[in-house]
């Protein structure tokens, strides 16, 4: 019996565990709190976080190019053995046998020069040589200390274009991540009012499915005592029926936006969503001037002109700079050789070099100048494109910030006629009840209920996506009355 009796409770619990694994969890959203979920773990978000890293690192690789570098380089070891061609001094050629171990080692300080484009670097070497065979030695030849310098006379410098181009094309990428972020935010209010009228929806067919089957219910004792007509009768149940339709219908439509919310915002599919409807909206209006300066203070569009502009100067210096070229190089240091190591650091003598290059085209047909040609092209091409999409811009915030200044009336209109409809309806089946009105003017009364509803949810929905869509423009909170921003470093550790 003991047995029996402990089974019976594990059986028990094991029914009541899956049970409660069945059960949804019943999450009440609100819509600051969507945008929240959404803004930390939705796919959308990861991506953008994505771009931010690696515009960030991209950036660091730029700001780490202006450091010095200490890099080693060697050949360790390379063995030779082999005959030479070797010309002896009566002009005749003869064959030697080498038969070397060597050994070669630098180290190396490197400096990139943004003010010249050329490159200083300070260095020390080590080359050992052992000759192998017969009579076998050894034989260092050492610089303890030496200074190179590269640097192109009439070519592009690099380094300096990158000073330029590089903070901006980051600070573009910061600009775009708080886009990122907002378009998300936008994308959650899509989804979210579209579960919220959808929740609407089921609440007015249940509402009217109800009322229907009342109505239905007190048409039949009318119709028994002459009150009403058979054909009204018919029309009363045929809205019954319709009613049914439609609350399954609305339970499916709700069903299919909660899914896609959920999914948005990277919750569980046990996730039973509870939208609550935001009441109030703020009161803010807009200043076309305002807003437009600070879309160009801070949106990227602004940065990503200035970077495209910067660009097309580059490619036209670049090509310009490459009608010519000049490369000056100089080694100034010290060097010693010996068959001892230590030696080697001794008697030193001076070790200089001095070397300048040149490469001047003397008939090309015109290719560098076709080149320097093209770029300048490119270069107009790009400022006209940029001064369109500056008027596109400016006269997209201009009607953005009309859009929103008059949905506040709009959103005013639709909850005054929400509140009206509803109340009318109510009045309507008062009247219906006691034969003052008949079917016609009952559901006239239903149906502009309903669309008032809507309609006002809708207006709602227009209002939050006109104002996020000006924040994401201007990356400013014109209701706290300050500007988007992120701790960027903070960000990329996540």
């Amino acid at each position: 019996m003991k047995k029996i009796y402990i089974t019976f409770i594990v059986i028990c619990l094991a029914s009541y565990a899956i049970r409660a694994e069945e059960q949804p969890n019943i999450l009440t959203l609100t819509l600051k709190e969507a945008i929240l979920l959404a803004q930390l773990q939705s796919v959308d978000a990861a991506v953008a976080l994505n771009e931010l890293k690696t515009a960030y690192w991209e950036y660091r690789t730029h700001r780490a190019d202006q450091l010095p570098e200490i890099n080693f380089t060697g050949t360790v070891p390379a063995y030779d053995k082999r005959y030479s061609k070797y010309q002896q001094d009566d002009g005749t050629y003869t064959y030697v046998p080498n038969n070397a171990l060597g050994l070669v080692g630098q180290i190396s300080v490197d400096q990139n020069v943004p003010l010249t484009g050329g490159q200083i670097s300070l260095v020390t070497s080590m080359d050992f040589t052992r000759q192998l065979g017969s009579g076998a030695y050894n034989e260092f030849m050492s610089i303890p200390v030496g200074v190179t310098f590269t640097q192109p006379i009439f070519g592009v410098n690099r380094h300096k274009w990158e000073r330029r181009i590089e903070p901006v094309r980051y600070q573009e990428a910061k600009a775009a991540y708080i886009e990122s972020v907002e378009d998300v935010t936008l994308a959650t209010i899509g989804y979210f009012f579209n579960l919220l009228l959808a929740k609407e929806n089921l609440a007015i067919a249940r509402q009217n499915l109800e009322n229907a089957d009342k109505l239905y219910e007190i048409a039949i004792a009318k119709r028994e005592i002459g009150h009403i007509s058979e054909n009204e009768l018919m029309q009363l149940n045929i809205a019954a029926l319709q009613a049914k339709g439609k609350l399954t219908e609305a339970q499916s439509n709700l069903n299919a936006n909660m899914f896609q919310l959920r999914s948005f915002l990277g919750l569980s599919e046990q996730d039973l969503l509870e939208p609550v409807f935001p009441e109030s909206a703020p009161d803010v209006y807009l200043n076309y001037q305002t807003v437009l300066e600070k879309a160009q203070e801070n949106n990227s569009f602004a940065k990503n002109i200035l970077r495209r502009q910067l660009e097309a100067d580059y490619q036209v210096a670049t090509a310009k700079g490459n009608q010519r070229s000049i490369n000056l190089y100089a080694a100034f240091g010290y060097t010693g050789q010996d068959r001892v190591m230590n030696q080697a650091y001794r008697h030193l003598t001076s070790n200089q070099i001095v070397e300048v290059g040149v490469t001047i085209p003397l008939v090309d047909w015109g290719k560098r100048k076709g080149k320097v040609k093209v770029a300048e092209s490119n270069r107009e091409v790009v400022l006209s494109k940029t001064r369109q999409e500056q008027m596109n811009f400016n006269q997209d915030i201009f009607l953005l910030v009309e859009n929103f200044n008059n949905q506040s009336t709009q959103l005013s209109i639709a909850s005054q006629a929400d509140q009206i409809a509803e109340r009318r309806y109510k009045t309507s089946i008062e009247t219906f009840l006691v034969g003052q009105i008949n079917i016609l003017d009952l559901n006239d009364a239903q149906n502009s209920k309903d669309e008032a509803r809507q309609k006002h949810i809708q207006e709602l929905y227009k209002y939050w996506n006109y104002y996020y869509n000006v924040r994401s423009l201007t990356l400013y909170d014109f209701v706290n009355n300050s500007t988007l921003d992120a701790d960027f470093e903070e960000i990329i550790r996540r």
